[in-house]
């Protein structure tokens, strides 16, 4: 989920928070008889601290419309968004509308897709997405969730990106890194997608709904990693149930920290 040129809100680039000063636990804390009161503090502690930890928090799929977020959001689907960013300047350039998508010719689109992976299976999205757009909504990206849902290679997740990204509508994008992240850190237990959105969505201010997302998505990529987490450099270790599941000496933790180039 870095906009490129038409974005209205430009984010900041700071230097990048690497190790800021970090209370470490000397065992994992436990939250058994955790009161849903008491897990709303603890999961707004948690973001208050990714908060500051990731002032540049945004969207990592490039884009200037609707169209290209709704196209790059379906294209990010098993490979990265740095792959996707490295395809969609050209794609875009070659199919700026809807009606470009219709018309396109599949052995064209599907050499510009290939390197994104599962390429076919994504050409053919995107060109029922562009002919979807054309016929019923006279090529524009329709704006609600209904809407956007029904649309080819358009699930919740992709929509909420929209969404949140594109239309400044609140939401809350279930991804790998946010589903892991929230059950590491016992918000929910759910491995449902839909089921992890309303219930995390319960736990914060509508408003927060986007950049949380974006927030727990960076400390995913950065930190939190699935196999072998950072937990001696989080900055949220001391509220953290799972504690430990990675190296808790600073050092060495530290070395697992990834900052983008």
């Amino acid at each position: 989920m870095t906009q490129r040129v038409a974005d209205p809100n430009p984010h900041p680039v700071p230097a990048p928070v690497l190790h800021p000063p970090v209370k470490l636990p000397r065992k994992a804390p436990v939250y058994v008889d955790e009161t849903p009161t008491q897990l709303v503090r603890r999961a707004r502690k948690m973001h208050k601290v990714l908060v500051d930890t990731y002032p540049d928090a945004h969207c990592e799929l490039d884009f200037t419309t609707p169209l290209e977020l709704l196209v790059a959001t379906i294209l990010s689907a098993q490979t990265t968004d740095v792959t996707v960013n490295k395809v969609t300047p050209t794609l875009f350039s070659r199919y700026p509308t809807a009606q470009a998508y219709a018309e396109a010719d599949r052995e064209e689109m599907e050499a510009i897709l290939k390197p994104t992976g599962f390429f076919r299976a994504k050409t053919n999205s995107v060109l029922k997405l562009g002919q979807a757009l054309v016929d019923e909504y006279d090529g524009e990206v329709p704006g609600k969730l209904e809407e956007l849902v029904k649309l080819p290679g358009t699930g919740r997740k992709t929509a909420n990106v929209v969404l949140g990204n594109a239309f400044g509508v609140p939401g809350i994008t279930v991804d790998t890194h946010f589903g892991r992240l929230v059950r590491r850190f016992g918000w929910t237990t759910e491995e449902d997608p839909v089921k992890v959105e309303h219930l995390i969505g319960a736990l914060f201010p509508k408003k927060d709904w986007t950049m949380l997302s974006h927030r727990l998505i960076f400390h995913g990529r950065r930190r939190c990693h699935a196999k072998k987490p950072a937990c001696g450099a989080c900055p949220i270790a001391q509220w953290c149930p799972s504690y430990g599941t990675g190296p808790t000496d600073p050092e060495l933790a530290a070395k697992l920290v990834k900052v983008p180039a």
